[in-house]
Order: structure tokens, then C-alpha cells, then sequence
């Protein structure tokens, strides 16, 4: 059996700097969750944080974030009302309210504290006090979820390894206009191979009739390089200028 008291004394005892700040998170949450009641937008405890609810009745004893979840949609909705329901000494950190901030993810910060990371990762952060964090959930293929962890992963280790700031957010923009270019480039294959197949079932079958009204029986389709590689440009351009303007407007 867990003696809980005998962890809690060992790792934070009443006072010290780690229960202080377990209990500074504590009271972040309590405002998220009452405001996340106010406009029934639902979330959940995860990772350690849930460990510690479960297992510890409170932290595990040595656990130094809180993290939530909860689904995209409510995510936006949660991001759209905090910045004005949030009371005066929390801040609301995303990549649209903290320009060199660079996770998927949001943070509620107390700015009444000052946590500053080991590795400096957040020293270019505006908001740097104790936070919560508030991780999005959806549906996304594997590909995706790989690749983004990735381009995050690299981006985190050029903020904690570089002395240069300028030149640590010229590599992490350049990061995030590669990802976003490759998959609007697996996007653009992907359309294209389904265009392909749609047109080719259309040419062999005739499954789109057009009615007894019309001279042929069926929609008539033909496929053309020329279209293939107009389209994969006109795609991959837009897609290019919409990656550009997201990294330029966030400062990533």
C-alpha cells in the first residue's frame, strides 16, 4: 500500500518551493474549470496530472505541471472567451496572444509568479510565470501526428541549444514553412490521386448519367497532363502563400 503522507513529506512538504508551486497550479485550474462550466465547454485531467487525482489524491508527490485536454472544437471556444474572462493576474499564452511562442498548445500562466525553464527555451516568451497546460485532442493520421512532432521537436531543441535568438527564429520559421509546404504537397497528391481514379471510373463506367435529355448518356470527362499540372500548381502555390502568411503572422 502507498503510505501517500510518507511521499508528500519526502518530495513536498508543507511549504516547500514544489508544493507552493503544485498549489499555485491548483488554483490556475480552479479558475479554468470554473470558467469552462460558465460556458459548458468540457475538458479532462491527463498524463501525470491524472495519475496523481487516481493514485496520490491530489499531485504525485514529486510532479511539477498540470495538464488538461479536451477536444479542438472546445479548445477554440475556451481560447475565445479566457482573454476576457480570465481575472487580472492570470494570462491566457498561445502562438496569437505571445509572438515567439511556438507549441500547439496553449498555457494559462500566473503573472504573479516567475518560473523560468532550466534549458531557456522560454526566454523569449512574454509570459513566463507557473502555468497549467491545455493540450487540444482530435482525429488526424499518423503521418501527421509524426511529422508535427518532429518539426516541434526540432524547433525545441534549436531554442534550448542556440545562444543567437535571431538566428534560433529564422531556423524555427524555416522549420515550420517546411512542414507546412509538405503537407500541402501530400494534400495536392492526394487530390490528384483521387481526381485520377474518379475520372477513370467516369471514362470505363459512366456512372454520372446524364439523362435522356442529352445526346450521350453519361457525364463526359477526359484527362489531360496539362489540367493534372495546373492544378497541382495553382494548389501548391496557394498553399505556400497561406503557410508564409501563418509563420510571418506568428513570428515562427
Amino acid at each position: 500500500m502507498i503510505d501517500h503522507e510518507q511521499l508528500r513529506q519526502q518530495y513536498n512538504p508543507d511549504g516547500s518551493q514544489l508544493r507552493r508551486q503544485q498549489l499555485r497550479m491548483l488554483d490556475i485550474l480552479i479558475e479554468v474549470d470554473r470558467i469552462c462550466k460558465k460556458h459548458q465547454i468540457e475538458y479532462w485531467l491527463s498524463s501525470g496530472t491524472l495519475i496523481g487525482a487516481l493514485r496520490h489524491n491530489g499531485f504525485i508527490p514529486w510532479d511539477d505541471d498540470l495538464d488538461i485536454e479536451m477536444m479542438r472544437t472546445d479548445y477554440l471556444r475556451l481560447l475565445e472567451v479566457l482573454p476576457r474572462e480570465l481575472p487580472d493576474w492570470l494570462a491566457l499564452q498561445s502562438d496569437e496572444t505571445d509572438p515567439a511562442y511556438f507549441f500547439f498548445y496553449a498555457k494559462v500562466r500566473d503573472r504573479r509568479s516567475l518560473m523560468l525553464e532550466n534549458n531557456g527555451y522560454d526566454r523569449m516568451w512574454k509570459e513566463q510565470g507557473i502555468y497549467i497546460d491545455i493540450f487540444p485532442m482530435e482525429r488526424h493520421p499518423i503521418w501527421l501526428h509524426k511529422l508535427t512532432e518532429k518539426s516541434f521537436g526540432h524547433a525545441y531543441k534549436i531554442w534550448r541549444t542556440s545562444t543567437d535568438d535571431n538566428r534560433s527564429l529564422r531556423q524555427v520559421r524555416r522549420i515550420f514553412r517546411i512542414e507546412g509546404v509538405l503537407i500541402a504537397a501530400m494534400g495536392v497528391a492526394a487530390g490528384l490521386l483521387l481526381g485520377f481514379v474518379v475520372c477513370f471510373v467516369q471514362q470505363q463506367w459512366g456512372v454520372v448519367k446524364m439523362g435522356s435529355n442529352f445526346v450521350v448518356n453519361a457525364f463526359p470527362v477526359a484527362m489531360r497532363g496539362i489540367d493534372f499540372l495546373l492544378t497541382t500548381a495553382m494548389v501548391m502555390a496557394l498553399s505556400t502563400l497561406a503557410v508564409l502568411f501563418a509563420v510571418r503572422k506568428n513570428k515562427v
